[in-house]
């Protein structure tokens, strides 16, 4: 029995590593030849295969046409319409499949603007309402099981699953073997040959089994269950131990570094575990906050520990002087923690916790919310997950639902006596799962943690603008992306540099988003690996604990891995090719083989991630400052591998950018590259090569603003940084140009020829000028080195 309400499908609870529709995985009795009964096409348990109705079942050995009366084939086993009208395979999911009514698919965002930008076309999270579903989903009654293997009505008896029964349809093939092949048990072989011989007949049945995507989940982690679910929906091969021959996705459960992957996908990004870390971060934001002041007001104010504690405590003494009435409380996050450790509230930037942690620990102090929006009197916020699906060019995903994590605690506004109580002002699903009023969720919309879309239909129905909210969202998650590419780009070229094999790259991130009581979304802090598992513990007696299937979390996770699969495969484009041009080799038409199957793709949902980026990149490109001030710092970084700028690649930036001048001399320029240089070092930021000599990114950022305030003194920062950002970009232009045409030897002067001792030909003559650059080589040479120099060749 599944709790009315829940929404999800057969695949919703779900013993952890259990093959939906056959408990055996591939096994067969003992001491039984090859006629024993199997599935066709289960395979080994690896392999994510799993029986659906009576589709497939066949004796060992046999091609298509092994079931049935004589002369008939596999088609004939499996009478079109076996499926009855509700049932679908297990494992699809009915993830964004709800009754009419339920949940909030009457809130669609079709026509949806962001605040200001004019952007249409958005939906929210499992928002689409359930007329719009295809019949196959509506159809489905919620928890509907496997189709069993059963005789089909009007024809032959099904093979079942223990054999039982076979006899007869065994010796039938015998005898069709005696009297055809001449020789007992050729009947399969004579079967698979007639099989081969008609690739028409083929293409249906054998496409589904042919294999398809590789994926290695030896080092998926906590994330290993929801994958596994994810593979069997999708009907990839999996390898759970490793595999010696190339995969063609690795899922990892934490980190990317990996120096055995040379080609295919990686599930992490290099550098991006230290990219969102609480110090990087906030660093980042408040780069685009002065460039950028009211487009990145969602991220509260921070300041770093404990370099910064003399301008923390020097800001709240003066915002208080100017305010008397004003009475702060902040929350201190240590830089590396994680699930809720470490932090705490404090209302005195005297505390003196302060003084003796954050020397060994660095940390961030940030205004804490006061005000947040409550639901049951309780504090929440939320998980949104994103896919970034690739770097350059930028793709973001957004997932249509996320999960509403919920304290245990009525919440009261943060006072002398409050301070401490973790369960009324923290909402880390770590932390409040140990309180005894945390209550595990037997449906979407009840328990400690819900779905963010069962929060966005009780918002809706309170008259709250659920549109302005998402919109809200999808603008706070595209900006924060767009601050943290820079530093990404910078990892991503040290360990996979420009020419070098190596896999590429995308990552589910988890975006913990806090509502405001006015519904203002805030960015409280990014995750490089939220935990995606789809179990709790619960404790059956004191000190024994088992895995619980948690339906909410197996809602939300397995749709995000498995659509997030679906966008990144690679085998996406090679088959829309063939189904292409399927048609054209189809006999007698366009149409398909009458006993085609359908593709796994068919039977899925609809995908749970939106495209919001490039799809809206015309809003947002103007940001994208820092993004370019980050193109200029790896091309003068010289060697490939390195995350530091050295003095040399500094002043040879300079030169090429012509930027000295007799009022900023090459000297002033050394000066400002040690004095960046030297404190940027002396931070001690735990990060690669935080130890060797150099000038970071963010040490080079902060120069390259001090050389726009200088060079054009009368703007507004972002107006400085882009006017420096032009000259530079135009300057290195026209000199790649110069290099392109002098370095390749293809023009020289006119002179040259006659330096030579070439004599000038018969012609009128010419007027004299400066020299002209005559080209030496074709047209297509030109382009053939002008693209070999794109390249990096």
């Amino acid at each position: 029995m599944e709790p009315a309400g829940l929404g999800t499908g057969a695949e919703g609870i779900q013993p952890a590593g259990t093959e939906t529709g056959t408990g055996t995985e591939g096994k067969q009795p003992a001491r039984m030849g090859t006629e024993t009964m199997e599935p066709a096409g289960l395979g080994t348990g690896t392999e994510g295969t799993e029986l659906t109705g009576t589709e497939g079942i066949q004796p060992a050995g046999m091609g298509t046409e092994g079931i049935g009366q004589a002369g008939m084939g596999a088609e004939a086993a499996e009478p079109a319409g076996l499926e009855p009208a509700g049932l679908r395979t297990a494992g699809t999911g009915t993830e964004g499949i709800e009754s009419a009514g339920k949940g909030t698919e009457g809130i669609e965002l079709a026509g949806l603007e962001l605040a200001g930008l004019g952007i249409a076309e958005m939906e929210p999270a499992g928002l689409e309402p359930a007329e719009m579903e295809p019949a196959r989903e509506a159809e489905e009654p919620p928890g509907s099981p496997a189709l069993p293997a059963e005789a089909p009505q009007g024809g032959p008896p099904a093979a079942a699953l223990s054999g039982e029964g076979a006899l007869p349809g065994r010796e039938r093939e015998r005898e069709r073997g005696r009297r055809g092949a001449g020789a007992p048990g050729s009947a399969g072989r004579a079967a698979r040959g007639r099989a081969r011989r008609a690739p028409g007949r083929r293409s249906g049945t054998e496409s589904a089994r042919r294999p398809g995507v590789t994926v290695d989940s030896s080092k998926a982690k906590t994330s290993l269950e929801a994958l596994k679910i994810s593979l069997r929906q999708l009907r990839w091969k999996e390898f759970p131990f490793g595999r010696r021959l190339p995969c063609d996705i690795y899922w990892h459960g934490v980190s990317f570094h990996d120096s055995n992957i040379f080609s295919g996908q990686v599930n992490k990004f290099p550098g991006m575990t230290e990219t969102v870390r609480k110090i990087t971060l906030s660093r980042a934001m408040r780069t685009m906050r002065d460039l950028f002041p009211l487009e990145y007001n969602f991220y509260p104010r921070s300041w770093i520990l404990p370099e910064e504690l003399p301008l923390f405590v020097a800001e709240v003494r003066t915002m208080k002087d100017s305010n008397p009435s004003w009475k702060p409380t902040f929350i201190v996050k240590p830089d590396g923690g994680c699930q809720g450790d470490g932090i705490y509230l404090i209302k005195d930037p005297s505390d003196i916790r302060l003084t003796g942690s954050i020397q060994s620990r660095p940390a961030v102090v940030q205004e804490y919310i006061c005000k947040p929006l409550l639901v049951d009197k309780l504090k929440f916020d939320i998980r949104l997950y994103v896919l970034l699906k690739s770097l350059e060019p930028l793709e973001i995903y957004i997932a249509k639902d996320g999960l509403s994590r919920f304290c245990t605690e009525p919440y009261q506004e943060p006072t002398l006596k409050n301070l401490h109580q973790v369960f009324m002002h923290l909402t880390n699903y770590s932390l409040n799962i140990h309180s005894g009023n945390f209550i595990h969720s037997a449906s979407a919309n009840t328990g400690s943690k819900r779905t963010f879309s069962s929060i966005l239909c009780r918002l809706s129905s309170r008259g709250a603008d659920v549109k302005k909210l998402w919109s809200d969202i999808i603008s706070l998650v595209i900006k924060t992306i767009i601050a943290l590419t820079p530093e990404l780009k910078v990892y991503y070229q040290s360990d996979i540099p420009a020419g070098k094999p190596g896999p590429t790259c995308f990552q589910i991130l988890g975006f913990d988003i806090l509502l405001m009581k006015d519904l203002k979304p805030v960015l409280l802090e990014v995750n490089a690996n939220p935990s995606m598992r789809i179990e709790h513990e619960q404790e059956l007696s004191p000190g024994v604990f088992e895995n619980v299937p948690s339906p909410v979390d197996e809602k939300v996770k397995v749709a995000v891995i498995r659509d997030t699969l679906r966008l990144v495969d690679p085998q996406k484009k090679k088959r829309k090719d063939t189904q292409c041009q399927s048609p054209e080799q189809a006999p007698g038409g366009s149409e398909e083989p009458p006993d085609a199957a359908p593709s796994p793709e068919a039977a899925l949902p609809s995908l749970c991630l939106k495209q919001v980026f490039p799809k809206y990149a015309r809003h947002f490109s103007y940001l994208r400052l820092v993004d370019r001030v980050a193109a200029l710092f790896i091309r003068f970084l010289g060697v490939k591998g390195t995350t530091k700028l050295g003095p040399t690649g500094f002043r040879t930036f300079i030169r090429n950018c012509k930027l000295s001048n007799s009022n900023f001399s090459m000297a002033a320029v050394d000066i400002l590259y040690i004095d960046i240089t030297r404190r940027w070092n002396s931070m001690g930021i735990d990060h690669k090569e935080s130890g060797s000599p150099g000038m970071c990114l963010q040490a080079f950022v902060e120069a390259f603003f001090c050389l726009a305030q200088k060079k054009y003194k009368a703007l507004p920062l972002h107006k400085q940084v882009l006017s420096l950002l032009e000259l530079c970009e135009c300057r290195l232009a026209a000199l790649h140009g110069k290099r392109l045409v002098w370095g390749c030897g293809l023009a020289q002067p006119r002179g040259a020829l006659r330096a030579a001792g070439t004599a000038p030909g018969p012609g009128p003559a010419r007027p004299h000028g400066p020299p002209v650059l005559r080209l030496q080589k074709s047209s297509h040479q030109l382009r053939a080195l002008m693209c070999r120099d794109r390249t990096g060749s």
